[in-house]
């Protein structure tokens, strides 16, 4: 497929490895959607008198057990360590240095969403998470993927964590913990919300983090700080909200990004982020735009007992990224008119080691609209179909069009919804410095001749959802070509080089969550088989692309036993694919338990003692990175 058609191939759902399966033809199945579409809207309405009286469900529980780690305060990788749907690869602490991918993605290929714009780290994505701000000022964490990801995501291939912002009520908490490894950490928040003589609310909050410890391991300490402030004006349907936060995080792990557990490595890095949003409910639907600026400085040392600094190999990065960007929905008779749009602007500031590139600087434009049609509506039942376009955009590389295409039946009942759907989605993106600009040989080495990669999807899916069950199955094939991974060569033992590789990806996924009333209960599993195809380079391991679970199990499970206390149990089960370069077993068992007397009615005072890594399992999330050991902790917090 080439980047400014939107007529293209997608071959191989059948024959994955060989992609040669079956081939269709954008401009035919348009238009046969399109005839279809013309047909069916005649009778749209034709069944209203029959409907019967349905239930809309709206599924809020969370997808874990455990909201607060062991062995510091939260973030917004706090909740994705279970989680059935992503999946969290952490060097040390998962709240020091995570990576996060969905359906056998990169970590650069995940995004993070916060109101109506994705807050991106130009120079890698293993910053991506690093997003400071305070959890309990955001919703919980919506997965997008496929025709979602494609609208709402920016250079995010595969999937982006959304957040929405919350309201600010009365009340405040302070936090205080001490656990194993001379670990201690606090949190306080204050807010306050006032009603003006216009019927409105305004509102202000505060958050100030701090954590230190010695870890698991011999040279695993960490030191973190987080201080975010959160001004809000509401009124009925609009809610206007500006975010200011900085976040200082000093973390040491042995072998964290070399994979040499004899290096004593740091990562220093000291983030602003400025935020403003506003969303606006209309009775045709709603829109909402945003802004941002972040910068982030950094400061890594693959051996923390020498003192370089300002030279090549300090490995010294300033990177500030600008962003704008706007969504939403217009409901217009059948159809839902569904669009977004980032424009975002970059600057590789200042860097030690990033300096052998094309450029230090780059701005990148995505727009995107995929109207939905109701083609039928009878009673009870709804056939949607969802055709569109993404447009992306930059001055230092070509442009992209990739189309968006979706059907979905729904039958809605007394108890809930039942549903089927069918998508096919196309997405491009753009590597950061760290993969452009690095030397070409050495401890990373870059390549500043890859360019924009490109995915190809499709995804049937089957589910349910009612008032206290929901589940789905997945099934989706994808194609990811000129993917950047960093590879491995027997020859070259102490170098890593960033190569393109196309990858074919063939995935399950099966989710189900309960609710009784004193019992929660989330579980899912993932099935993952890769193809890749590296062309000529020589690669003997993947320290990315080719490091995903065959399969993976999450099992999550809330009980009130009595009044005020409550057991979290959180559990993943994974079957990695082999890698030489990993020196535990393939198999590991990840087990988070607590035990919390909460406080009465949201206020007063709450215990908890939390455990990670309860088993404690050695398990290399990255080959040769040693694996964070068990952690312990008791938590006091008092709420008003």
């Amino acid at each position: 497929m080439t980047g400014a058609s939107c007529c293209g191939t997608f071959s191989g759902f059948l024959n994955h490895g060989n992609r040669v399966a079956f081939t269709v033809q954008w401009q035919h199945t348009f238009a046969a959607l399109v005839s279809l579409g013309a047909a069916l809207s005649n009778v749209v309405h034709a069944d209203d008198a029959d409907e019967q009286e349905l239930s809309e469900i709206m599924v809020t529980a969370s997808r874990v057990a455990n909201t607060r780690p062991a062995g510091t305060y939260s973030s917004v990788a706090t909740l994705l360590r279970f989680d059935p749907l992503t999946e969290l690869q952490s060097r040390g602490l998962p709240e020091g240095q995570a990576d996060v991918t969905a359906r056998g993605s990169l970590f650069e290929n995940t995004g993070f969403r916060a109101g109506a714009v994705t807050v991106m780290d130009p120079q890698t994505g293993h910053y991506a998470a690093d997003l400071p701000i305070d959890p309990e000022f955001l919703t919980a964490p919506e997965l997008l993927t496929g025709i979602s990801n494609s609208l709402a995501g920016f250079n995010s291939n595969v999937a982006t964590i959304s957040y929405a912002l919350r309201r600010i009520d009365d009340g405040g908490s302070v936090l205080v913990g001490a656990g194993s490894d001379s670990l201690q950490f606090q949190s306080l928040r204050l807010a306050n919300a006032a009603t003006t003589q216009a019927n409105g609310e305004l509102g202000a909050a505060i958050s100030l983090s701090r954590s230190e410890g010695d870890g698991t391991v011999t040279n695993g300490d960490h030191e973190f700080e987080r201080y975010n402030l959160h001004l809000q004006r509401g009124t009925v349907g609009q809610q206007t909200d500006l975010i200011l936060s900085y976040q200082d995080k000093f973390y040491g792990w042995p072998g964290a990004y070399t994979g040499f557990a004899t290096l004593p490595e740091t990562d220093h890095t000291k983030t602003t982020l400025l935020l403003l949003n506003h969303r606006t409910e209309v009775d045709s639907g709603w829109w909402q735009v945003g802004a941002f600026y972040r910068r982030l400085e950094d400061d890594y040392d693959f051996d923390r007992s020498t003192q370089e600094s300002g030279t090549p190999g300090s490995f010294d990065h300033e990177t500030r990224v600008i962003g704008i960007g706007f969504d939403g929905l217009y409901r217009r008779g059948i159809v839902d008119w569904r669009f977004a749009g980032q424009v975002t602007a970059d600057e590789l500031v200042f860097s030690t080691d990033l300096t052998e590139g094309d450029f230090n600087s780059r701005n990148y434009v995505s727009l995107r609209v995929a109207p939905a049609i109701d083609v039928l509506r009878r009673g009870d039942q709804t056939i949607t179909l969802q055709l569109g376009a993404t447009l992306d955009k930059s001055n230092r590389d070509d442009s992209a069009v990739s189309p968006l295409l979706g059907a979905t039946y729904r039958k809605m009942t007394t108890s809930g919804s039942h549903y089927v759907a069918i998508e096919y989605a196309g997405t491009s993106q753009l590597p950061g410095y760290t993969v452009l600009n690095s030397r070409p040989a050495g401890l990373f080495g870059g390549n500043p001749d890859l360019g924009r990669e490109k995915a190809r999807q499709l995804s049937i899916s089957a589910g349910k959802e009612t008032a206290d069950w929901d589940g789905r199955l997945t099934v989706f094939y994808r194609e990811d070509d000129d993917l950047v991974d960093w590879t491995f060569a027997s020859s070259a033992p102490f170098a890593r080089q960033a190569n393109p590789v196309d990858v074919d990806v063939f995935g399950v996924e099966a989710f189900l969550r309960r609710q009784w009333e004193s019992f929660d209960l989330v579980g899912g599993y993932t099935y993952l088989d890769k193809d890749a195809d590296y062309g000529s380079a020589v690669v003997d391991a993947s320290f990315y692309a080719l490091n995903f679970a065959t399969h993976r199990a999450t099992l999550a499970a809330r009980y009130h036993f009595a009044e005020r206390l409550e057991l979290r149990w959180d559990n993943e089960y994974r079957q990695q694919r082999k890698n030489p370069l990993r020196g535990s077993s393939d198999k590991a068992l990840h087990v988070s338990l607590a035990l919390a007397w909460e406080p009465r009615a949201d206020e007063g005072l709450g215990l908890a003692i939390t455990a990670d890594n309860l088993t404690d399992d050695d398990y290399e999330q990255f080959p040769g990175t040693p694996a964070v050991g068990r952690q312990i902790s008791l938590s006091a917090r008092y709420l008003w």
